[in-house]
C-alpha cells in the first residue's frame, strides 16, 4: 500500500476534534500535525491542567496560524472526571468528528482506579470505552454532515503477549496481584482491540478503527515499574523505537485518511493487520464488549 505522511493529512475544514493524553507523547504530536490542516478546534484532554497549558503554549508557538486548541480537563481512571469532561465538551460543541482515544498507562505498579478497578484496565480500557459511549451520540449526529466521522482506539502491538487465561473479570475489580504488570497491560491492551471490532460490528454511522503504532519513542514507559523492565524499555526505545513524529503517523492515517476502513486493525502505518489468535477470538471480544458495557452502561444513562 502507498506510504502514508503528514502531507497526506486532508483539509479539516470545519472538524472539532478531541485527543486524549494530548499533552506528552503520540498525542501531544498528533495535535501539533492536525493543527497544520485546518481543524475548526482541537481538544487536548488531559489531566494536569499545568502540563496542558504548557503543551497548548507550546503547539501555539510552533503554529502561529492555529491558535484554537482548548484544554479539557481528563482524568481516564475517573467515571466522575470522564462524566465531566464530556458534559463540559457538549455544552461548548455540537459535533464531534474525531475522537482519539490515546491516554493510557503501561506497566505501572498495581493499584485501582477511583471507582475500584485494576488500574491499567480500568485506565486503558474502561475510561476510553465511557468517553467513547458518552460521545457516541454526538460523532453519529455528526456523521450525517461528515461521513468520515471516527473513533480511533489505540492499542499495542504488545496485545500479542496477553496471557491465553486473558479475562477473569472478578480479578478485574483488584490489582491483580497475581499477575505480573506486562500481562495486566497486555490484557489491556488486547482488551481495546476487542472492544473496538465489537462496537464496530454495532455501529453503522461512526467509523471505528483501533491502532498500534509500534515501539516509539515517547515517556509513556517512564512509569513501567520494576527492577528490570524499566532499564530494559529505556534501552530497547532507544535503540529501536520510531522517533515520535512519524510514529503518530499511525494514529494519524486512522484518524483522518478516507481509506481508513471501519472495524478494521491497522499497525504502522496504515498496514491491515488481523492481531493475535485472541484478538480474532470473537468469543472473547464479545464476552469483553458485554462486560464493559454492563460496567458503565449505569453511567452512561446519568449523562445521557
Amino acid at each position: 500500500m502507498p506510504t502514508f505522511g503528514s502531507q497526506d493529512i486532508p483539509d479539516l475544514s470545519g472538524q472539532v476534534i478531541i485527543v486524549t493524553g494530548g499533552n506528552a507523547g503520540l498525542g501531544y504530536e498528533t495535535i501539533r500535525q492536525l493543527s497544520h490542516h485546518n481543524p475548526e478546534t482541537i481538544y487536548l484532554a488531559a489531566r494536569s491542567q499545568s502540563k496542558a497549558e504548557k503543551a497548548i503554549a507550546d503547539l501555539n508557538e510552533s503554529n502561529t496560524k492555529f491558535t484554537n486548541i482548548r484544554f479539557l480537563e481528563l482524568d481516564i481512571a475517573s467515571f466522575e472526571s470522564i462524566k465531566t469532561a464530556a458534559a463540559n465538551f457538549l455544552h461548548q460543541e455540537f459535533r464531534l468528528d474525531i475522537l482519539v482515544n490515546n491516554a493510557g498507562i503501561m506497566m505501572t505498579r498495581e493499584g485501582l482506579t477511583k471507582d475500584g478497578y485494576e488500574i491499567q484496565f480500568g485506565t486503558n480500557v474502561l475510561g476510553p470505552a465511557l468517553l467513547t459511549q458518552l460521545l457516541l451520540p454526538t460523532l453519529r449526529n455528526t456523521a450525517k454532515l461528515n461521513n468520515q466521522a471516527r473513533m480511533v482506539m489505540l492499542s499495542s502491538a504488545a496485545h500479542a503477549r496477553a496471557p491465553k487465561t486473558v479475562y477473569d473479570f472478578d480479578e478485574l475489580r483488584t490489582t491483580a496481584p497475581n499477575r505480573h504488570t506486562t500481562e495486566r497491560y497486555t490484557a489491556s491492551k488486547l482488551a481495546n482491540i476487542h472492544y473496538a471490532k465489537a462496537l464496530a460490528e454495532r455501529e453503522t454511522g461512526v467509523k471505528i478503527i483501533p491502532v498500534h503504532p509500534g515501539m516509539v519513542s515517547t515517556n509513556l514507559h517512564h512509569a513501567s515499574t520494576g527492577t528490570f523492565l524499566k532499564p530494559f524499555l529505556h534501552a530497547a526505545i532507544y535503540l529501536a523505537a520510531t522517533p515520535v513524529e512519524k510514529g503518530a503517523l499511525s494514529q494519524i492515517f486512522a484518524a483522518v485518511s478516507p481509506e481508513a476502513k471501519h472495524g478494521q486493525y491497522y499497525g504502522p502505518i496504515g498496514k491491515a493487520e488481523t492481531g493475535s489468535g485472541l484478538a480474532q477470538s470473537r468469543d472473547l471480544q464479545e464476552k469483553l464488549f458485554k462486560w464493559v458495557q454492563g460496567e458503565i452502561s449505569g453511567h452512561v444513562e446519568s449523562i445521557l
